[in-house]
């Protein structure tokens, strides 16, 4: 036996399967990995397939060798699949019999067509605008917002509702009237003493919201150009004609920026314009300038002109900073505009071509 496996392991590298029959009354498929015994594979062995090993101790490489080849005729003579066998795994495949009933699915659902890729998409309920009302007013007042937010789609610690099952499957209120009432055991949420009418009238708010496979708020609008050019033309000229001109700097700015949400960006936080300089004072009157590099509460990092990086403390006595940032007023008015404000500075800002 020895003899036989140091042989096979010798092999290193080789798979071999076969199949073992032992006296026409146990077929035993295993499949080893030539060249070393795995732990797992010996203990699987030893419990599942005694009679294999007693074979191969009994048997020489050659009995082995010849095991392998009547294996492979074996396999070899094996008649083919019958060509109908994938058509009838797919016929397996979609049983109308396991499909829940149209009374069982809420309202508005669709049931998928066999061989379609992906299930239809919700449909959007009809929702009484009244009723809408009055549970959003419930569901703010008794503090429901508070933890699934005020798109439900969850707040302070609160689960989103929007695709939960219990509002998918609920009409009227019914599915979610006991939760509502009487709260879930061992969590935040506890019960409320509403009426049937109440609850019905929050799960109406609820089901307002549109159901789909993706939030369609994230969808690019078809254009950000919806401000007032003529308004954006007054204000610029009322707050930015002392350094820009839109017929000298700005002259042909929408032709080289031709994306309006590029534009947009360019104007409100400009980039690649020049790090600003700082100057910094010292009590005995030296003043050190060059590019700023960092500045907090503790110290400034700056690089003069001839490369020398120097760093001061801003708690000493008597010492003090200037930094000269010509993108100062540009970054100190952006808490300053309003939606209008960009939208119109935009819309006027693509007319220059």
């Amino acid at each position: 036996m020895q003899r036989a496996r140091k042989a096979v392991n010798g092999q290193a590298g080789k798979k071999c399967e076969w199949p073992v029959p032992l006296a026409g009354w146990i077929s035993l498929r295993r499949t080893f990995t030539v060249g070393r015994f795995h732990p797992r594979a010996r203990a699987d062995m030893q419990a599942g397939a005694m009679t294999t090993m007693n074979t191969l101790r009994a048997g020489s490489l050659v009995a082995l060798l010849l095991l392998c080849a009547a294996a492979g005729a074996a396999e070899t003579a094996a008649p083919a699949p019958a060509a109908t066998a994938p058509a009838a795994a797919d016929a397996q495949a979609f049983d109308p019999d396991l499909l829940p009933r149209p009374e069982d699915l809420p309202p508005g659902f669709e049931m998928p067509k066999p061989g379609s890729k992906r299930p239809p998409d919700y449909k959007q309920r009809v929702t009484d605008p009244e009723k809408v009302a009055r549970g959003k007013s419930l569901f703010a007042a008794i503090g429901c917002q508070f933890c699934h937010g005020p798109d439900i789609r969850g707040g302070s610690g609160g689960p989103s509702l929007l695709r939960s099952q219990k509002v998918l499957q609920d009409r009227n209120g019914e599915t979610i009237y006991d939760t509502v009432t009487k709260g879930v055991p061992n969590t935040a949420m506890v019960g409320f003493d509403l009426t049937p009418a109440q609850v019905a009238d929050i799960a109406e708010f609820l089901h307002s919201f549109p159901v789909g496979g993706y939030d369609k708020a994230r969808d690019l609008p078809p254009s950000i150009v919806t401000g007032n050019a003529v308004a954006g033309r007054r204000y610029f000229e009322a707050n930015c004609s002392s350094c820009h001109s839109a017929t000298g700097d700005l002259k042909d700015i929408a032709t080289r920026y031709p994306k309006p949400r590029n534009l947009q960006q360019r104007w409100l936080v400009s980039r690649g314009a020049p790090r600003p300089n700082v100057r910094v004072h010292e009590r005995d009157g030296t003043v050190t300038e060059g590019t700023l590099v960092r500045i907090d509460e503790f110290l400034v990092a700056l690089k003069r002109a001839d490369g020398v990086q120097r760093s001061f403390r801003l708690d000493v006595p008597g010492t003090t900073t200037e930094v000269i940032d010509p993108l100062a007023w540009h970054k100190a008015q952006l808490p300053r505009y309003s939606d209008a404000d960009i939208h119109d500075v935009t819309a006027y800002l693509v007319t220059l071509k």
